[in-house]
């Protein structure tokens, strides 16, 4: 009896440690002086410490160092996001630090027609903060399995096009926004399940938006394999693919900073 409640004891613990956070990345949830972005990735990665807490005076190479340890994603997939966030901040430090929560600005990063953010409107939408009706579109997606993939994905993006076409007169919807819309897609999917297929399972992948956490406690682990541009193209494009886009408009604006827009189409 004595040897089988050790062995119990044994397998608990086994689990236990298993299915815990690093140290030193524990979940922390963001305070009234944190700043978050529209990215569930970069705010789950200020959540657990691979950026600082704050979310605030932030380099390139702190995004590219945290994305690398946190999800095990080749620099360069980052790269590109992180030197435009350097275009949302006007004082001196913006030539070498950004802050989370100017991200926000518009059609620089953050984009119409999101998976989980409302659309900015002209400012009178909350293109910041998590919203969960935005959200159900992509958690009631793929009935019947446990997983997300590329095809229900494809279709999400689909629907919320819709519903930004049918909402929102001030939509801006062209090649640049459906690339960033499939790459939000494909960030989800293969940091959160396999990234060579881009099947994840839901669990993990709701707990990233809606949690803003990564689910060490579930049971995930940054993938195994390195997730490089390689591997995140063709996965963009089959969504793209399936998502039947077709632009709004030709041009998109050109932002360079708060304030500083320019109307390509005009």
């Amino acid at each position: 009896m004595k040897s089988f409640s050790a062995l119990a004891l044994l397998s608990f613990v086994s689990v236990a440690v298993a299915f815990s956070e690093p140290a030193g990345h524990e979940f922390q949830a963001p305070g009234p002086n944190d700043q978050r972005s529209p990215c569930p990735g970069l705010n789950a990665l200020a959540n657990h410490a691979y950026l600082p807490r704050n979310g605030q005076n932030i380099t390139v190479p702190q995004v590219l160092d945290a994305a690398l340890v946190g999800f095990n994603f080749d620099w360069p997939v980052f790269l590109l996001v992180a030197k435009q966030g350097l275009l949302t901040s006007t004082d001196k430090s913006s030539e070498t630090m950004m802050s989370l929560e100017p991200l926000v600005l518009h059609n620089l990063i953050e984009l119409d027609a999101s998976l989980s953010r409302s659309d900015y409107q002209n400012g009178t939408g909350d293109s910041l903060h998590f919203n969960e009706t935005i959200y159900s579109v992509l958690a009631n997606s793929n009935p019947g399995v446990d997983y997300y993939n590329t095809t229900s994905m494809a279709q999400v993006m689909y629907q919320r096009l819709q519903y930004s076409k049918a909402t929102n007169p001030t939509l801006i919807n062209t090649q640049k926004e459906v690339n960033g819309r499939g790459g939000t897609a494909a960030l989800a999917l293969t940091s959160m399940g396999n990234a060579t297929t881009g099947v994840a399972p839901k669990q993990f992948v709701d707990i990233l938006f809606r949690e803003e956490r990564l689910p060490f406690l579930e049971g995930w682990k940054p993938s195994p394999v390195l997730i490089t541009t390689d591997l995140i193209g063709p996965l963009v494009g089959a969504m793209v693919a399936g998502s039947n886009w077709t632009a709004t408009q030709s041009c998109e604006p050109i932002v360079s900073g708060p304030g500083n827009s320019v109307d390509t189409a005009a």
